[in-house]
């Protein structure tokens, strides 16, 4: 038998508590081309000889792409890091490995030892030996082997004095030499984890959401009734989200309506002849998931329509509501695909006391595979229609299972399609859809509004659950209108908006917000005359001539967003510290190349939170976050910021004054300006 047995959990070096590893690796963590990624280890070993350790990223074809030496977190945790770029799509995977410095183990012992007097001949031989293996190894330049060769006869030689051999083995030389290519023995790695590279929809963009029936729809005060917006009059949102700077055009259900049970305005349960019902009651005489609302026009409409958004650089994002109106075809074809009970009658959805009659949800335990089958054929229907992001609404109320096969069996034949969950839910399912393959996620993010709510929240998404989770901060819904907006008056809007837009790299807005639209039901947390049960038009162009409109703003964040590719990662925010119980601020830095030189892109964002009073505070920084070099900082230690909201600069350093008005700027959006000097 082999010893050590080769069916330890521990190498020679212990490598344990790798991340990011979800579910012991059995799904991949994920990324986008160019993102950083923070790779984890605890990493330790017997006695008092020094430790290296190395995080190795290997491509899709397994060769390595990047060797990183990880830094110890803090003194006693042996707890290392390091940070990872995969550079474009594919699975990739990485690796941690522990080692034996051999150079620094030394480089300590004799410290002291010479320090004393002790053993200082047995040091230098130790040394020698040392530097003769290191001129040997293969991947060394010329320059290296002759500098470790002479380093090696420089130990050897018993003329020159200690502290002559000394300067020689501590030279700037071979220290760097040693940094680049360490001296290792003992290596030890752990397996190989896999990372899940897809493409920048699936973790970076801006949504906008609207009705495309609301879009162009026309009320005659005559003869009371309401013609509906089509795919033809709704290319106007298209050019109206363009122009603000999004990157995905969602639209809620665009298929046919059920008749039976349909809700009416504000979701009262008798509906007029004239109300539309809700769009995800889906299915009626017409056809179902695979048909359109004859309102809105046909498939050739709906192809010029996802045809302009592509000319305007805009994805079309559709919902996918896996249920069905009492008149789906689904109901008479295939009643094994719902519940029924113990009266035969199909069970509605509910979530006690709100009775959702209009809706039947599918059960996936009569025929799973029939059911599966047709929503995969759905979902390939609309792909071929160009729509390659979906937008999955309730999908807490499904099985895992169900989406961990459709979305691996989509992704088969298309690996560009993006699935949005829409789950608001308790955190384990929300994370297992993320792990199952889910790439974005509504998050708790819009009912975090206070300074410790939000430092927690913006802590846990991007340091704790980020390698698999990808919260998209969507500020408001057709659903949500939240107590902070309803009371919160214009500056509310405008902090929500700086907050999603810069916290995460993924955000969305529903349309209304731009208006400041903030009148809820009574007693309920969505907007009165709830778009999802009427038409609502709105004079966006008007607002806007009027200087009522967030538009403007909007646009600005867009913008700052597509300049400063800082703000297109997750894992690199960090929490600054603010005295004023309102205040929230963070940073986020990058480096990036352009022209073929290293640039540093630094973001810091300072938020009043209080919509309603004038704060001030003192926000202290953590320099060593914001990356600076000599070259960024100013003769007085002090450097630049450019405020990117308001255009303003200031001489900041390690603390900071700032007062922020809500009702004149409550956000400040800042740049750190690189190499003054």
């Amino acid at each position: 038998m082999d010893f050590p047995s080769e069916d330890l959990v521990y190498g020679r070096i212990p490598v344990s508590d790798v991340s990011p590893v979800v579910e012991g690796g059995r799904f991949p963590a994920t990324a986008v081309p160019g993102e950083d990624i923070r790779v984890g280890a605890t990493v330790f070993r017997e006695g008092h000889d020094s430790l290296g350790v190395t995080a190795v990223l290997y491509d899709p074809d397994g060769r390595e792409a990047q060797r990183r030496r990880m830094t110890l977190v803090a003194p006693g945790t042996d707890r290392y890091e390091a940070w990872l770029r995969p550079e474009y799509e594919g699975r990739w995977s990485f690796a941690v490995e522990g080692w034996s410095d051999l150079y620094d183990t030394w480089h300590h012992a004799a410290q002291i030892k010479l320090g004393v007097g002790q053993d200082v001949e047995l040091m230098f031989q130790e040394a020698c030996l040392l530097f003769d293996a290191a001129s040997k190894e293969s991947d060394r330049s010329h320059a290296e082997v002759r500098a470790f060769e002479d380093a090696a006869a420089a130990m050897r030689d018993t003329t020159r004095s200690a502290d002559e051999r000394w300067e020689i083995a501590t030279s700037q030389q071979l220290r760097d030499a040693v940094a680049e290519r360490p001296l290792r023995d003992l290596l030890s790695s752990s397996p190989h984890y896999p990372v899940e590279v897809e493409r920048e929809a699936a973790g970076r963009g801006s949504w906008y959401e609207f009705f495309p029936r609301s879009e162009g729809a026309v009320y005659d005060p005559e003869t009371g009734t309401w013609t509906s917006g089509t795919f033809r009059t709704a290319t106007a949102a298209l050019d109206r989200a363009a122009s603000m700077g999004f990157d995905v055009a969602y639209l809620p259900p665009i298929h046919p309506i059920g008749r039976n049970h349909r809700k009416g305005p504000n979701n009262t349960l008798v509906a007029g002849e004239q109300d539309p019902g809700s769009p995800w009651a889906i299915g009626g005489p017409e056809g179902g998931h695979d048909a359109i609302h004859p309102d809105l026009g046909t498939f050739e409409d709906f192809d010029a329509f996802v045809g302009h958004a592509h000319e305007l650089g805009l994805e079309v994002a559709l919902d996918l509501a896996l249920q069905a109106s009492p008149d789906h075809p689904w109901v008479q074809e295939h009643p094994q695909w719902f519940t029924t009970r113990a009266d035969g009658s199909i069970a509605y959805a509910e979530n006690p006391p709100k009775k959702y009659q209009d809706i039947y949800p599918l059960n996936f335990d009569n025929d799973p595979q029939g059911l599966a089958n047709e929503v995969l054929r759905v979902v390939q229907l609309w792909i071929s229609h160009g729509v390659d992001i979906f937008r999955v609404d309730n999908p807490h109320t499904k099985p895992l299972w169900f989406w961990e096969w459709l979305i691996a069996r989509v992704r088969e034949e298309h690996p560009d399609t993006v699935f949005l969950a829409e789950a608001f839910t308790r955190p384990a399912m929300m994370q297992g859809l993320a792990k199952a393959g889910f790439q974005q996620s509504y998050s708790y993010f819009t009912w975090r509004n206070t300074k410790e709510e939000i430092e927690e929240y913006l802590e846990e998404v991007s340091h704790e659950t980020s390698g698999f989770y990808r919260p998209n901060f969507f500020v408001n819904t057709p659903d949500i209108l939240t107590e902070y907006l309803q009371f919160g008056g214009p500056a509310a809007f405008k902090v929500r908006a700086a907050l999603a837009a810069t916290a995460s790299p993924l955000w969305g807005v529903y349309a209304g917000f731009e208006l400041f639209e903030h009148v809820a039901r009574p007693g309920a947390e969505e907007y009165i005359d709830n778009e999802k049960f009427q038409l609502r038009p709105r004079d966006f162009r008007g607002a806007g001539e009027r200087g009522e409109s967030l538009a403007p703003y909007i646009t600005r964040l867009n913008q700052i967003r597509r300049d400063h590719p800082a703000l297109g990662d997750l894992q690199n925010l960090t929490l600054q510290s603010a005295s004023d119980d309102a205040i929230v601020a963070f940073s986020k830095t990058k480096t990036v190349q352009r022209d073929g030189v290293d640039v540093k892109d630094t973001v810091i964002t300072v938020i009043n939170t209080d919509p309603h009073a004038t704060r001030e505070a003192t926000v202290w920084l953590d320099l060593d976050s914001l990356d600076l070099r000599d070259e960024d900082f100013n003769e007085d230690g002090s450097f630049w910021v450019d405020d990117l909201i308001s255009g303003a600069s200031w001489k900041w350093g390690t603390h900071n004054y700032v007062r922020l008005d809500p009702y004149v700027e409550p956000a400040h959006v800042l740049s750190i300006r690189r190499s003054v000097r």
